[in-house]
């Protein structure tokens, strides 16, 4: 097809003509074909890419100030409406030979500035892209040699300085060797202070780590377009775009590089803001339906990959039309933003909570090893959902239903997921509201009977239900009483005498371990500073504590500080005995809390000891006062060899460590006596006594243990 056919049809943007660029080589050494070289804007002739229809697509620095127009050329203006009108027909036919010839092609005309009637002489260079698409135009003005290179080089140094785009140099060294105005401006410094400064004093590390990546390939001579937030000399954040050059001398040796900074602050702003309102709800600021999917897909791949479950919360307030309806939308507004602010109190950071639209929230509960602690978290949700909201001159009360399913035991697909969420909230809904609802039927049984539990437990604590029973804990090598194990029973009205392992699974589901705990702390209190008055001022009783009670507020063992100093008890009198996974746990909050308790004087212990996978370098780390040894190494300490050497190391190397030992466990007096032949410290087990009633501890204590063998 003749090409002339083409001459209404748009085009690419390409890169000038490669003949014409010759004399500037030496600024774009190495530069692609494909594309316009950023390093072309800055070269002190015209450069123009044109569409057929002679729209222009790109020009440089010095084409757009010979045309009077902004560099983008956001009209869309065709170059031909530059030509002065008794020069259009020639300017057509050297279009045309320029289009139908592989050779550039040549022409003297006049152009007029930004389309006025001042004209000026130029001499133009034009021949059509490798693609066929667009056409390449080189812009010179047509002045004696001598004094056209005078005359650009002025106008070079001219627009440079006045430049509104910064222009920065750097030297191989990656030093500052020149700047602009505009560029100094931009980062609020004057010329002076930037010249010799290394680019990465104005970088964030961010920004240093991706230059240092780039040495070699500007080494090599290839150009790059990056993007870098720089900081200003208020401290504030310049996002620009670099399109970076190398510049070589003679003899190939790389002498730095020339950088084009664009300042693109506003518009990334704009483009966050533009993200943020495509992601995120407006009135509560938490993720939106968009969001939503795109973070439970993300949750799904993780636990699939990694084998755990995650659980969806679907969340609907009960009662919010009545609130929009008598009150108005703009108190309905308030109580959605504070809905969204409670249900957030009751997850972790990590997860995540989004709102659907209308009344309708959703939480993903991820990584989760069991399906247990999902009723704590509920039903917190439901009790702070269920509190009145202080609006301006009401208190409306709300209530809310949710619904919960389960990946992957109730589907693998997200909307499979969140329908079956749905599902379950509407069977809550239907159940009277105010309540939670498992997809799964079984689950949801199990879920309620948990609930009846939960419930149970805050009886028992509110009608004195509970009581401790003690344990001895006996000195080896006195054979005296001199310490206890407190442990919890539930004196059932229906079911008799319950051990902990029959309820306090479901004390820790239903959040209730912090009141149960201090309930414990109290009581023990009180008994030691009897027994201590009684059996001696060292005596000393251990509680247990869960990892729920270390994650919880410094203010609770503030306050037993307190009980125990207005008993006069000395805060060492009572051990906090944890479990080996609560070291392993790794949490930061229970490491701080273990040391605030050293430094409060309540000792710690370590029960189980040899059952996990915990060292010695824990215990100095967190400071352990007292090591326990597990059961499992006293079973058969009579008639193993094994066992006796593992018991004898492990006490030297904690005593080694400070620590004092005691061995749990211990069912027969050969056992004592090998142990307190090992050094052990001491020793509690069935062979001296069980767990006992107040009185017949006290009793036991005060005979002591020669009766009872």
């Amino acid at each position: 097809m003749d090409k002339t056919m083409h001459a209404e049809l748009p085009g690419l943007a390409v890169l000038a003509d490669e003949a014409a660029v010759a004399p500037y080589a030496a600024i774009g050494h190495g530069a692609d074909q494909d594309y316009f070289n950023d390093i072309y804007l800055l070269a002190p002739v015209g450069y123009f890419v044109l569409s057929f229809d002679t729209t222009i697509l790109q020009m440089n620095v010095v084409g757009a100030d010979l045309l009077g127009v902004p560099r983008n050329n956001p009209e869309r203006l065709p170059f031909r409406q530059f030509i002065a009108a008794r020069f259009h027909e020639d300017f057509d036919g050297f279009l045309r030979r320029a289009i139908n010839t592989t050779q550039p092609e040549q022409c003297d005309l006049q152009m007029l500035r930004n389309r006025n009637q001042q004209g000026f002489p130029v001499s133009l260079r034009a021949s059509v892209d490798s693609s066929g698409q667009a056409i390449r135009v080189v812009l010179e003005l047509a002045e004696g040699k001598l004094a056209a290179l005078e005359r650009s080089e002025e106008r070079f140094r001219r627009i440079v300085h006045n430049a509104e785009e910064g222009i920065w140099e750097i030297d191989a060294n990656a030093r500052t060797s020149f700047v602009n105005p505009k560029m100094a401006q931009m980062l609020g410094y004057s010329i002076e202070e930037m010249l010799e400064q290394p680019l990465v004093a104005f970088m964030d590390e961010e920004g240093r780590t991706i230059l240092e990546r780039n040495i070699a390939r500007r080494q090599q001579g290839l150009s790059e377009r990056h993007e870098f937030k720089f900081m200003r000399k208020d401290g504030s954040d310049l996002w620009a775009t670099l399109a970076t050059n190398p510049i070589f001398d003679n003899d190939g040796s790389y002498r730095g590089a020339l950088a084009l900074v664009t300042d693109i602050t506003a518009s990334r702003a704009s483009a966050e803001l533009i993200w943020h309102q495509a992601n995120f709800d407006t009135l509560t600021a938490l993720p939106n339906r968009h969001m939503f999917q795109d973070r439970l897909q993300q949750e799904i791949k993780k636990a699939r990959r990694e084998g755990s479950q995650l659980a969806l919360l679907f969340i609907d307030l009960d009662g919010f039309k009545a609130v929009n309806d008598t009150l108005g939308h703009q108190q309905g507004d308030a109580v959605l933003v504070e809905a969204a602010r409670r249900i957030g109190l009751c997850v972790r950071s990590s997860d995540t909570v989004a709102r659907l639209g209308g009344d309708e929230f959703t939480v993903i509960l991820s990584g989760l090893e069991q399906a247990d602690g999902i009723d704590r978290i509920v039903q917190a949700m439901l009790a702070l959902l269920g509190r009145p909201f202080a609006l301006d001159g009401a208190q409306p009360s709300i209530s809310a239903s949710v619904g919960i399913a389960l990946y992957p035991a109730d589907a693998a697909a997200p909307d499979d997921l969140l329908r079956s969420a749905d599902q379950a909230m509407y069977a809550a809904k239907q159940g009277g509201r105010n309540r939670y609802s498992y997809f799964t039927p079984d689950l949801q049984l199990a879920a309620q009977a948990r609930q009846q539990v939960t419930l149970d437990l805050r009886a028992a604590l509110a009608q004195e239900q509970f009581e401790l029973h003690y344990q001895p804990i006996v000195n080896l090598q006195t054979g005296r009483i001199e310490r206890a194990e407190a442990l919890l029973r539930w004196r059932h009205p229906e079911q008799g005498l319950l051990t902990p392992a029959e309820f306090l699974p479901f004390a820790e589901s239903g959040g209730m371990m912090l009141e149960i705990g201090d309930w414990v702390f109290r009581q023990v209190a009180q008994q030691t500073k009897r027994w201590q008055e009684e059996l001696g001022s060292g005596f000393q009783v251990s509680i247990n504590q869960s990892p729920a009670q270390l994650r919880g507020d410094t203010a609770l063992y503030v306050d037993w500080l307190q009980l125990a100093s207005r008993l006069g008890l000395p805060p060492r009198s009572i051990v906090l005995e944890i479990t080996e996974g609560v070291l392993l746990d790794g949490s930061p909050r229970i490491n701080d809390r273990l040391r605030e308790l050293r430094e409060m004087g309540l000792q710690v212990a370590l029960d189980n000891f040899g059952t996990g996978y915990s060292s010695l370098s824990h215990l100095k780390h967190f400071g352990i006062d007292l090591l326990k040894l597990d059961g499992s190494f006293i079973q058969h300490l009579a008639s193993d060899s094994g066992d006796l050497a593992m018991c004898e190391a492990l006490i030297v190397m904690a005593h080694k460590l400070g620590l004092r030992v005691v061995a749990e466990g211990v069912e027969t007096p050969a056992q004592s006596g090998l142990l307190a032949m090992a050094g052990c410290d001491y020793a509690q087990g069935y062979v001296f006594a069980g767990a006992l009633p107040v009185d017949e501890f006290a009793a036991l204590a005060r005979r002591g243990l020669g009766l009872l063998n």
